[in-house]
């Protein structure tokens, strides 16, 4: 049902009743849908209405020898008001997240019903526990060390905390979290983590409909305006000769400027849902940053719904594209090239988290997202996902989004986010091109091949030479490669605690440091990244790709959506110096 509404871009929902690990109930007159699915570790359920959960984690404590994800009890029919929203509950070791889909635009009152029912009154062991984990709605954290038994007055009594939110996307997202606190083995062991009885969602004042001008009236974007007539005269009245590329959000059309100037102009989509106050406000904070392997941004255009945002046009593409492309479109990338990409995405990489005024993570490293100029020299590109650091080192994200095969462990399957998720990204993309493989490849008998996999494999063996590239025969410089699959896989690490700081990538590929001393538990990391491939295989659809096509994304935002990837951004200039002497 939810798919079916997503297609049909039908959003007329203004309401979201759940009656959390119970059947379906009315209450007050509103008709809660059951939430009985037995879930598991890592597993997504689509409900028959508007809504969709996913659970993260497993109980590894539990006494049991299957894990509960659900719990019911009769011991508080006759002690609370509407009772049959609290006789039952929905239970996660780790994360618990619902997403409401497609709600009218406006502000809503949310309801969390909750009440303590697993654990006991009186002078008894199971009476000593203490739930406690934090809320967020729409990523922000509105509750934080909540205790069920302590706002409620006590065990088996309710508890309803209310919220005023705005709907801005269509999109609601409530998620609970386990952040490690309070007692995990009363009354039994493996009774710990977030716990919800009831969730209503009901409408408050609905604004009319406004235009994205007026929305954006008045924001400081930062950056450079064009007027729609500009555009058009740049790029031929959107002239299809002149597209050269669906991006992440729509197309892509090559422009000229009247002052000759070459660009690149995408076009946010009608039916794209990023085209508000805080995608433009995020595009802004980005156009102030610059740095020499930062794509540019020189500005947009504004004028009704539309939404245009013109950058610098980069003549050879991506290195997705150069280094496993179609063959006609492959670049012939020696060493030296291949080595000052690596520094050069570590440089930028290293200006965004830790020298510019804005500490940004990316959040979507990969190869198909460095983009190379007319010198090769690569430029970091599409902020579509990147998000503002936080003064914490370390912040949980309530909107996993990413590409397969590049996304760092503790993030994909705990939603932990930090700078060194970029950190793992990129050791994924120095492999990439030491190897001139994808990192993800499927074939014709189902098998995948993943090439950090084949890394740790050959470092076990003493034969890390044997990731490179056989195209690049055997002029390379040995020491330097060794340096780099090194590093690679010092980011690779699966502690994150353990990667290193980008500044310090960019000075031990430049040898101006010691490359550090790789810790690595094969068996653990072998475990841990299977645990993840599972995770996506089980819950998402994979692309099945082969060599000759880059576009190996399993791009995920919210619960389950694909976003594009930008493999064509930009064609391979014919014009080009490179492309003219690449042979």
């Amino acid at each position: 049902m939810v798919r079916l509404l997503l297609n049909s871009g039908s959003c007329s929902w203004y309401s979201l009743n759940i009656n959390c690990g119970g059947s379906g109930v009315t209450v007050d007159g509103r008709a809660y849908d059951e939430d009985t699915d037995a879930n598991g570790p890592s597993l997504y359920y689509e409900s028959s209405t508007n809504w969709v959960s996913s659970s993260t984690g497993y109980f590894p404590d539990d006494d049991s020898s299957t894990d509960h994800f659900t719990w019911s009890t009769n011991s508080s029919r006759h002690l609370i008001a509407n009772a049959q929203l609290y006789m039952t509950a929905r239970l996660s070791p780790i994360s618990l997240t619902y997403y409401g889909f497609c709600l009218g635009n406006g502000n809503y009152t949310v309801h969390l019903h909750f009440a303590e029912i697993m654990f006991t009154n009186g002078p008894t062991y199971s009476s000593l526990g203490r739930r406690i984990f934090d809320v967020y709605i729409q990523g922000k954290r509105v509750l934080q060390d909540f205790n069920i038994a302590d706002e409620a007055g006590g065990v088996g009594k309710a508890v309803i905390k209310n919220y005023t939110i705005a709907v801005t996307t269509n999109t609601l997202e409530i998620r609970f979290f386990w952040a490690g606190k309070g007692t995990t083995g009363i009354p039994v062991r493996g009774v710990y983590g977030p716990l919800i009885s009831a969730i209503s969602v009901f409408p408050g004042y609905l604004r009319r409909e406004r235009t994205l001008e007026q929305d954006l009236k008045g924001v400081d974007l930062q950056t450079g305006r064009f007027s729609l007539r500009q555009i058009k005269d740049a790029t031929e009245n959107f002239d299809i000769a002149n597209k050269i590329g669906e991006g992440g959000f729509g197309p892509v059309y090559k422009g000229q400027l009247s002052d000759g100037t070459i660009i690149a102009v995408k076009q946010l989509s009608a039916k794209s849902q990023q085209g508000n106050r805080e995608f433009v406000n995020e595009i802004g904070m980005i156009s102030a940053l610059q740095h020499p392997h930062l794509v540019k941004l020189y500005g947009c255009c504004i004028e009704g719904n539309q939404l245009l945002l013109v950058y610098e046009y980069m003549e050879n593409n991506s290195v997705g594209r150069a280094l496993f492309g179609a063959k006609e479109s492959q670049l012939k990338l020696d060493w030296p090239t291949r080595h000052r990409i690596c520094v050069g995405v570590a440089k930028g990489l290293a200006y965004l988290h830790e020298e510019s005024r804005l500490k940004i993570v990316h959040r979507d490293i990969k190869a198909t997202n460095v983009l190379l100029d007319k010198n090769l020299c690569p430029k970091i590109s599409d902020f579509g996902l990147a998000k503002l650091g936080e003064d914490d080192s370390t912040h949980i994200s309530t909107r996993i989004a990413g590409t397969y095969g590049y996304m760092a462990p503790e993030y994909a399957m705990r939603g932990y986010l930090t700078d060194k998720a970029d950190v793992y990204s990129f050791g994924i993309l120095g492999l990439e091109m030491v190897s001139g493989r994808c990192n993800t490849t499927y074939h014709s008998k189902g098998e995948c091949f993943y090439i950090l996999d084949w890394a740790l494999l050959l470092k076990e063996k003493g034969s890390l030479l044997d990731l490179v590239d056989p195209r690049l025969g055997s002029d390379f410089n040995k020491e330097d490669v060794m340096i780099t699959i090194k590093v690679a896989l010092l980011c690779c690490n699966v502690s994150a605690a353990l990667r290193p700081a980008m500044s310090s990538v960019v000075s031990m590929l430049e040898g101006r440091a010691r490359v550090e001393e790789l810790v690595f538990d094969s068996s653990a990391s072998f475990h841990e990244i299977s645990e993840m491939r599972k995770h996506f295989e089980s819950n998402y659809s994979l692309e099945t790709i082969d060599e000759s096509t880059q576009r190996q994304t399993m791009s995920i935002e919210g619960a389950c959506t694909s976003s594009t990837s930008v493999q064509d951004l930009y064609p391979i200039n014919p014009d080009s110096d490179y492309w003219e002497n690449r042979d």
